[in-house]
């Protein structure tokens, strides 16, 4: 029997989308940095900033969300994600380009805007298909790499107040895409409520987000950080868009991410025909009890389960005199780690492909971050993979570890060496 869901007092605190007082806890991980706060050698001597990374389940609406202790502009404003440097998300955003082309028939003349565009990973597969487009990124450096695309690109946080001055110059999008997004924004209702303004009459939304039910079922903990302050199942997505004037009419599950949803929606008073993947996915989650808070106690013990069994394995391997180093710095990997307390006494550094993050240092754990290329300079016994969600990709590129017998290990849902 799992423990019953722990209540807390926060009578100041409200449910970002309903507005119910929060008082009913998911996890609580611990206090830690900012997830993609990665440090410079000149920042070792220095004190880190650490907020507690608790996350709340709203008894009313069942939005998992995280109190707001760092600011979007303090996070997104200076960014060190750049999508382009993983090859599967390359090829997932050119697969939906194609596909939206086709299904919704855009043309020259249509629009496509996306928010948070990053570096133009997928507005430039609509650009060589002679659709036009309009990228939105907070982030001047990876807005930066999008312009020299030649994808137009505002640089901008995105919400009611973008959204009116686009609508007065007339700019709307017959596709607006929200990738990875919606999680992102403190002000959910005004971020869904800016969607809408920029939608043309006839046009299409789609978001695409982290599903919580697979977020659940994997003991994925480690994307819960700062920056992510909502995690969504599809009823509770399907009840802030309806609260904002959009219907749902069809749902895809992906792979991408560990498990996430793509929702398309369209202004309510459009007679769009509902595909039967909304029904079938209400159906999926209200038998998964996503709908009754009871379902979300024991999360808590099962991130606590999973992190004793990553221990256990590293413990293990350091006593053989094995050596242990990490591969990738993605922003779930220092929410593992820190959660763990896993350090250099642990794992001896990491790699990871983008540029932006080489010679840098792990928030918290202080790991040191080098180009892939050291792999084959140190042959290492195990390669822990920090961005689990890309581990086919990542053993594919990087499979001659085996030629001196390394292994790759994923942490989650419970640590696992690779045959």
């Amino acid at each position: 029997m799992s423990a019953p869901a722990q209540r807390i007092n926060l009578k100041a605190t409200s449910c970002r989308f309903c507005g119910v007082p929060l008082t009913r806890s998911f996890i609580d991980l611990g206090a830690m940095p900012p997830a993609n706060s990665f440090l410079r050698a000149s920042d070792l001597a220095r004190t880190e900033v650490f907020h507690p990374l608790h996350a709340y389940v709203c008894d009313s609406c069942h939005l998992v969300q995280l109190e707001e202790y760092s600011s979007p502009e303090d996070i997104f404003s200076d960014y060190a994600y750049f999508s382009s440097f993983a090859d599967t998300w390359l090829a997932h955003a050119e697969r939906f380009a194609a596909m939206a082309v086709t299904r919704f028939g855009l043309t020259p003349t249509s629009r496509v805007i996306e928010i948070a565009s990053n570096d133009g990973y997928l507005l430039q597969y609509f650009l060589r298909r002679g659709v036009a487009v309009l990228g939105i990124e907070p982030a001047a450096n990876v807005a930066r790499v999008a312009k020299e695309k030649g994808i137009p690109t505002l640089v901008t946080f995105f919400g009611r107040t973008t959204a009116q001055s686009l609508r007065a110059e007339g700019t709307l999008g017959d596709l607006v895409v929200a990738n990875n997004v919606l999680a992102h924004v403190p002000a959910l209702n005004d971020f869904v409520a800016a969607l809408k303004l920029v939608l043309a009459p006839e046009g299409i939304v789609s978001i695409e987000l982290p599903h919580l039910l697979r977020l659940i079922d994997g003991v994925q903990f480690d994307t819960i950080y700062h920056e992510h302050f909502s995690y969504f199942s599809f009823l509770t997505a399907e009840a802030v868009l309806a609260a904002h004037g959009f219907r749902v009419f069809d749902v895809d599950e992906l792979p991408t991410h560990g498990g996430s949803l793509r929702i398309f929606a369209c202004h309510d008073d459009r007679a769009r025909p509902v595909e039967t993947s909304v029904a079938r996915m209400r159906a999926l989650e209200r038998k998964a009890g996503l709908d009754r808070t009871a379902t979300y106690e024991g999360f808590a013990a099962s991130a606590s389960r999973a992190k004793r069994r990553l221990l256990a394995f590293l413990i293990g391997a350091k006593a053989e005199g094995k050596s242990v180093v990490g591969y990738g710095a993605p922003a779930k990997g220092n929410t593992l780690l820190n959660f763990c307390g896993v350090r250099s006494d642990f794992i001896d550094y990491t790699v990871d492909r983008s540029p932006h993050k080489q010679g840098l240092y792990l928030p918290g754990t202080r790991i040191p971050i080098f180009a892939p290329s050291r792999l084959r300079e140190t042959r290492p016994d195990y390669v822990v993979i920090l961005p689990w969600n890309l581990r086919e990709e990542i053993v594919a590129s990087h499979g001659y570890i085996r030629e001196w017998g390394g292994r790759f290990v994923v942490p989650l849902p419970h640590a696992a060496v690779l045959p």
